[in-house]
């Protein structure tokens, strides 16, 4: 399924994750809307925000790389 892409719960929000920032597995990192629903996308693992690969507002399709994370292993 295709959805779009938000790096922020409103267009006035600040995003919820930049490059650079830790994030823990579990922590709400975007919002996809599909069929007029927003989902909350979840990270699924613990580590610092190196790359974000898509842009709000950007129709992706399911299974798409959205972030690329460093592992916490390798950033202690």
């Amino acid at each position: 399924m295709t959805g779009v892409f938000y790096r922020a719960p409103s267009p006035d929000a600040p995003p919820y994750v930049e490059v650079g920032d830790f994030v823990e597995e579990g922590q709400i990192v975007c919002l996809i809307e599909a069929m007029k629903v927003f989902n909350e996308i979840p990270a699924e693992r613990s580590g610092r925000v190196v790359e974000i690969c898509a842009e709000s507002g950007q129709l992706v399709e399911q299974g798409a790389v959205l972030f690329r994370l460093e592992p916490e292993e390798e950033t202690a």
